[in-house]
């Protein structure tokens, strides 16, 4: 997988949220409901380097592609900077939003 970088610069959220992302499906839920034979399957978005969809599948992994699925968000974080507060917002650019703060 690609981990993010994780700097807290103004730009880090946003960063964060545009990274590929990835899940895990068919596993125990916690419903109750049991886990499938196989173990469940992995999903990636398409910007996950293929080499390490290779090395999950050399693993033994079920490994798909999705497009969606994953939710979204929008997310405000408050820094001080030389003494001021700051307000840093991210959306989903993947869907429609906006982060705002005042």
């Amino acid at each position: 997988m690609r981990p993010v970088n994780v700097r807290f610069t103004p730009s880090f959220l946003q960063e964060a949220g545009d990274a590929s992302r990835w899940q895990h499906e068919g596993d125990n839920e916690p419903t109750g409901e049991k886990m499938t034979e196989s173990g469940g399957y992995v999903e990636v978005e398409s910007g996950i380097p293929y080499e390490s969809v290779r090395e999950l599948r050399k693993k033994g992994h079920d490994v798909r592609f999705d497009v969606g699925g994953y939710g979204g968000y929008q997310a405000i974080r408050v820094e001080m900077h030389d003494g001021q507060r700051v307000y840093v917002g991210a959306s989903e650019s993947r869907k429609d939003g906006m982060a705002a703060g005042y």
